[in-house]
């Protein structure tokens, strides 16, 4: 991952605007490389990665706040991976608002969790909303309650893995 200087006084803009930089930059590159939506969930994937791990380290070092955070967004990135590979509906009202918000993710896990008959995507999205709410905003949850929403984060990380991956052999397949 490529770390990227943004001067302090566009982040504040940023924030004042609720639009999230790493949004921001994730979109602007895939529109000007004109990537595939496999690919968009690929890069997405990487953020998930990280942030999985990231909140296995605060939760090492027994920092519930950080580890809540790092856990929502990993499973964050894995619903916008699997809604960018098929396209959900829900992608239209992102483009026009520029953004996901957190309803919008919800209503996507519920349609993915349907269209593609696992009931668990639905499941990690209301564990890590959750968590997110109690656990960072709030500050009320201990390592032990983000640490047991772990496993479902990790098994949707791992199915949606599987998922881009199968989506990116069948867009090489046809671009062959």
């Amino acid at each position: 991952m490529e770390a990227i200087y943004v001067p302090k006084k566009l982040v504040d803009e940023a924030r004042k605007m609720g639009i999230d930089i790493s949004e921001l930059v994730l979109n602007a590159i895939a529109n000007v490389l004109d990537l595939d939506p496999s690919e968009v969930a690929s890069a997405r994937l990487e953020l998930a990665e990280k942030s999985l791990e990231e909140a296995r380290e605060f939760i090492k070092q027994r920092n519930a706040v950080q580890a809540s955070e790092k856990l929502y967004k990993a499973v964050e990135e894995c619903i916008k991976a699997l809604a960018e590979v098929f396209n959900a509906s829900q992608l239209k009202e992102v483009r026009k608002r520029g953004k996901w918000d957190t309803w919008l993710l919800g209503m996507a896990a519920t349609d993915l969790s349907k269209r593609l008959g696992e009931e668990r995507i639905r499941l990690a999205w209301k564990d890590a909303y959750d968590i997110h709410v109690w656990g960072f905003h709030e500050a009320k949850y201990r390592v032990e309650d983000v640490e047991a929403a772990l496993p479902l984060a990790e098994w949707l990380l791992s199915y949606t893995k599987q998922v881009i991956s199968e989506k990116l052999r069948e867009h090489k397949e046809k671009q062959e």
